[in-house]
């Protein structure tokens, strides 16, 4: 995560806090796949990120205010949560799924629950409702 903005720019800032490589597929798999510990981040992940890497972006977008991380005693693994912030994201998580199957139509999506989700902006805000109930209460 770049700290110090290069302009005032929003997509620029965007590209400056999400742009890794990382960071999209994190909340990809919290906000999609529901995986909230380190260790489901880590394992279920398909494209293979490395725990100290996962460990640097998971507290970068804890900084960033997209994910909080539930206090837990030592021994056991505390949940991530999407934020509001992380939640607003979840529409762009979609474009994203589309232009990726548009670019390469060998894709196929994360959640099958999802198919054909592209464009449908009435099941998008539904389902970022379903988030709320489940990450901010």
């Amino acid at each position: 995560m770049i700290t110090q903005r290069r302009s005032d720019c929003p997509i620029n800032r965007g590209v400056e806090l999400l742009g890794d490589r990382w960071s999209l597929v994190i909340l990809r798999d919290v906000a999609f796949c529901d995986h909230r510990s380190f260790r489901e981040l880590l394992t279920a992940s398909r494209e293979g990120i490395s725990p100290p890497m996962l460990s640097r972006r998971l507290s970068q977008l804890v900084e960033t205010g997209l994910l909080t991380k539930e206090s837990a005693p030592r021994g056991i693994q505390g949940r991530y949560s999407l934020t509001e912030a992380g939640i607003q994201l979840v529409p762009l998580l979609f474009e994203l799924a589309r232009v990726g199957h548009l670019l390469d139509p060998t894709t196929s999506t994360t959640e099958p629950r999802f198919e054909g989700w592209y464009g449908d902006q009435d099941k998008i805000h539904a389902y970022m409702d379903e988030l709320r109930d489940s990450h901010l209460t």
